[in-house]
């Protein structure tokens, strides 16, 4: 990769933590709203972003959906609306579909939440929902993005049982209300 493959990829990801800061949490940080179902208007965000003294452009919007590893955002069929597929701090029904998840599922944290989330369970926080990942190692990614990770096995074959429901996002992500601690079968460090 040559030095301006390395610049382009620089920008676009910065580009695209404010983008996932837009459509995820604020919105009116560049004058757009999002519709109840979390969808901007593509040339209202492309606008916003300019006018915030940020450069943009539909094709660099397009690589940025494209290339974002977590596939984090996703277009109407004629790319004139785009939202994130999970994630909201802010009330939206990204429509996602209720599943029967696998019998085991994984939550990435650093260990210093560990005697927290023992006491009080996993919590959404300020998102909408708790995320779990189908792979250790998604959420060994997660886990290290807040220190030394810990990987908790959630035994959802159980949760189901006792009435739990799961969505799983556009982009492969599981998802559910706060989780007890009764719940983790498992801690893997």
């Amino acid at each position: 990769m040559n030095r301006r493959e390395k610049e382009h990829d620089n920008t676009d990801e910065k580009m695209g933590k404010f983008i996932s800061l837009i459509l995820r949490h604020h919105p009116e940080s560049v004058g757009i709203q999002l519709d109840a179902h979390g969808w901007a208007n593509v040339d209202e965000l492309l606008h916003g972003i300019n006018v915030s003294g940020r450069r943009i452009d539909m094709e660099m919007l397009e690589r940025i959906v494209q290339n974002n590893n977590k596939k984090r955002y996703s277009f109407n069929e004629d790319k004139t609306r785009i939202r994130a597929n999970q994630g909201h701090s802010i009330k939206v029904d990204v429509q996602m579909q209720e599943m029967i998840p696998p019998q085991e599922l994984y939550h990435g944290t650093s260990e210093r939440f560990l005697d927290s989330i023992k006491e009080k369970g996993i919590l959404k926080m300020s998102r909408q929902y708790v995320h779990l990942s189908s792979d250790i190692e998604t959420a060994t990614m997660v886990g290290k993005r807040h220190g030394k990770p810990v990987i908790l096995v959630i035994d959802t074959k159980q949760m189901c049982e006792d009435g739990y429901t799961f969505w799983l996002s556009d982009n492969g992500v599981w998802q559910s209300e706060d989780i007890l601690w009764k719940y983790v079968k498992e801690i893997k460090k």
